[in-house]
């Protein structure tokens, strides 16, 4: 009878015991979440009346994002409103000398035998005035280059 019993303890007991040394570990690994990410900020330039335009950028890495946006001046598209002004209020040579300080157009104005206006002085005086004086040249002036060659 005791082996009976020691038995019957044996088998109702042991898978108990067995089993106390399994443990059930709930966890719960997030793989759904992305990291946040730098958004590169939105610069709206609605006016077309003004002369800049816009750019942005971002970058992000798992521990740090940065990012940054500028405006960029078109200095062009100033002369052009500037001497469009000038021009409309009635000062025409004004308006030409605004223009004459892109080597482009003061070079365009040179090969056309129209020299721009150099401190009030137009025509031949002006065209004499910008060979004395070549340093008030616009720097990327393609004829006067031509000219210090020679």
């Amino acid at each position: 009878m005791k082996i009976k019993a020691t038995i019957f303890a044996l088998v109702m007991l042991l898978p108990s015991i067995l089993s106390a040394a399994d443990t059930n570990t709930n966890s719960t690994v997030v793989t759904d979440k992305a990291p946040p990410t730098a958004s590169a900020p939105s610069i709206v330039i609605n006016n077309s009346d003004i002369c800049k335009s816009a750019a942005s950028a971002a970058i992000q890495t798992q521990i740090l994002g940065f990012a940054s946006g500028i405006t960029v001046t078109d200095e062009n598209c100033e002369r052009l409103k500037l001497s469009r002004g000038l021009y409309g209020m009635g000062m025409k040579v004004a308006a030409v000398s605004m223009l004459c300080q892109d080597a482009r157009v003061f070079d365009a104005m040179w090969m056309a035998g129209t020299p721009c206006p150099y401190k009030g002085s137009i025509g031949d005086t002006a065209k004499n005035n910008w060979e004395k004086f070549p340093d008030d040249v616009p720097s990327d002036s393609i004829v006067f280059k031509k000219k210090e060659k020679s």
